[in-house]
């Protein structure tokens, strides 16, 4: 159907199916996730993403981004949906509702589909969705090649990780794996494995040589690292804290890890 559709009902299908979106379960069944922002939709669709479904707020049709966005879906066969702002505020949950709102299918993409670059990042059991999308963001930020998600780790398609990436979830491939997956794929491709630990064999980060296919590894929040993961890594480093506090937030940790290893294999910028 190349046509846009006008909704004014809470109670059309499509909403219905697309507030689903919130649940995991749902996100599974449809194969689709959501994203929200003009902006946030115009750079998917620069990354080759193209929404499956299209939604966007009544008067905002002839803004040019969002002709470009309804044109891209309707030729990928997608479907586009004009609606009122607080429909669409239903839809995101948010008070001040986006002027487009766009549903995606994932990609399923696996370790065999990418090799380590200088920079890769892991994390083991990462739980909050803010975090995870968080560090999208500072994977996307240093050029990182993916963030390879180990374990029993959160949904990347939860809405709140997607929000949180600011667009980088669509830059940045996200891999589930298991522990076991991992570190045979890093033993395949002779990665580098420093490990984040409050360990006494961790040494300082600014220590660290960071040298090419280096993958940055990460613990669960409250956790940490298991024995197992810890064991298999080349180095374990520390974050040095001179205050009250013992640790970092875990996204604030990785963004500090992936600049110290970009700073150390990059070239430094000599002024003109």
């Amino acid at each position: 159907m190349n046509e846009i559709l006008h909704i004014h009902s809470a109670s059309n299908n499509t909403l219905k199916r697309l507030r689903s979106l919130r649940e995991k379960k749902y996100r599974q069944r449809e194969q689709l996730f959501m994203a929200e922002g003009l902006r946030i939709a115009t750079e998917a669709l620069e990354a080759g993403w193209v929404p499956e479904i299209l939604l966007y707020a009544e008067g905002k049709g002839d803004h040019l981004l969002v002709r470009r966005l309804v044109q891209a879906t309707l030729d990928n066969r997608g479907q586009v949906l004009e609606t009122t702002p607080d429909l669409l505020s239903g839809l995101t949950g948010k008070d001040n509702p986006q002027a487009v709102a766009a549903a995606y299918r994932p990609r399923h993409l696996t370790l065999g589909d990418i090799v380590p670059g200088p920079r890769t990042l892991v994390a083991e059991r990462l739980r909050d969705p803010g975090n995870l999308g968080t560090l999208l963001r500072a994977a996307d930020a240093t050029a990182a090649t993916a963030f390879l998600l180990v374990d029993a780790c959160t949904d990347p398609t939860a809405p709140e990780a997607v929000r949180a990436s600011m667009g980088a979830f669509f830059t940045v491939p996200a891999i589930m794996c298991t522990s076991g997956e991992f570190l045979a794929w890093k033993q395949e491709h002779g990665a580098h494995l420093v490990g984040a630990a409050l360990d006494p064999r961790a040494q300082d980060y600014r220590k660290t040589s960071w040298p090419d296919k280096s993958l940055i590894l990460l613990g669960n929040e409250q956790a940490g690292l298991p024995e197992e993961l810890k064991s298999a890594c080349d180095e374990l480093v520390i974050i040095p804290m001179l205050g009250k506090a013992d640790s970092l937030n875990v996204a604030m940790a990785g963004t500090v890890l992936l600049y110290a290893a970009l700073a150390a294999q990059q070239a430094p910028v000599r002024p003109e």
